[in-house]
């Protein structure tokens, strides 16, 4: 049994593809449908047989509108545009054999995890990532009546490709004149941050000084208009060469420190992959990567001013 409350119906299945070597699918549809289930709908290359074992319901097939109640029944040929509407009171029960069973199936043990992982919202339809990924892995076989299905599929691409999370990717180098170990000791325990690369970090919490699996907690902020909570773990460390350390929270990624002796003090490079997990900075981030970038720039020269002289204060 499959069960979709928010589509107000349960699934029997009576005969699946593999006993009947794809020849058919049969299975009942128990309740009053709603929603997603109710709207028109095309079958591509499937026949479509409804018999109503107990209720009653109004099936439209190409604009022409008929009332099926208990023991009537009427197919659906493939291509034709229809839907199947409940009618009367109380919920019915409807028999409905799929020929070829193609991969109807599947489909609707889709529906039924959507429905059990909160994806079905209180209209009876799919959130908009969940509808577009129904429309990319079962349009081939079947689909809304409207709009046509090639606008129905580019909308769902461009929906997944708003939802997959794409990193930034920053690389920023200079040189700092002090020496490589003073300069390490600063990167190396987020503790400092707020003493050395002011206004962006407000507040670190550590539990101790830098060591391998170590934890902190930062609060921070940009140029832009919000704040930041991230947790980072210090997952390679190489005194006073490299550390790199991966961080979760409002932004995800892994930043890494390299420090090399240069001509009269240290190079420094960091190399920064981060995804904006934030809900909004997630559904910005196509329109606003250059601002975002900017942001970035604003910040690194913040540490660009404070590391030098903080570095060379603790050398003093």
């Amino acid at each position: 049994m499959l069960n979709m409350d928010p589509l107000g119906v349960r699934v029997e299945l009576l005969r699946t593809a593999p006993e009947t070597g794809g020849e058919l699918l049969e299975f009942d549809v128990i309740g009053r449908a709603r929603g997603l289930l109710a709207q028109g709908h095309v079958h591509t290359a499937q026949v479509e047989r409804l018999e109503v074992m107990s209720g009653a319901m109004r099936l439209v097939i190409d604009g022409r509108e008929r009332l099926l109640t208990e023991g009537q029944s009427m197919e659906v040929p493939a291509g034709a545009p229809h839907s199947q509407i409940p009618a009367g009171q109380g919920a019915g029960r409807v028999r409905v054999q799929v020929r070829p069973a193609g991969r109807t199936q599947a489909f609707l043990e889709r529906l039924a995890e959507l429905c059990r992982d909160g994806e079905i919202n209180r209209f009876g339809l799919p959130r908009p990532v969940a509808g577009a990924q129904l429309i990319r892995d079962f349009a081939d076989t079947g689909h809304a009546t409207r709009p046509p299905v090639a606008v129905q599929r580019a909308f769902a691409e461009v929906v997944l490709a708003l939802a997959r999370p794409r990193p930034y990717l920053f690389v920023d180098q200079w040189t700092v004149t002090a020496p490589t170990e003073a300069v390490f000791a600063a990167i190396a325990d987020a503790r400092s941050y707020p003493q050395w690369w002011r206004p962006v970090y407000l507040d670190v919490e550590s539990d101790g000084p830098p060591e391998l699996g170590k934890e902190s907690r930062q609060h921070f902020k940009g140029r832009l208009p919000y704040h930041l909570h991230t947790r980072s773990v210090i997952v390679a460390l190489d005194p006073p060469r490299t550390i790199t350390a991966d961080v979760d929270g409002d932004l995800r990624g892994r930043g890494t420190w390299t420090l090399t002796p240069a001509a009269g003090g240290t190079h420094v490079r960091f190399d920064w992959q981060v995804y904006a997990d934030r809900r909004l900075l997630r559904v910005l981030t196509p329109v606003l990567r250059p601002l975002f970038r900017w942001n970035h720039n604003w910040a690194i020269a913040r540490a660009m001013e404070g590391l030098e002289p903080y570095a060379r204060r603790n050398v003093a």
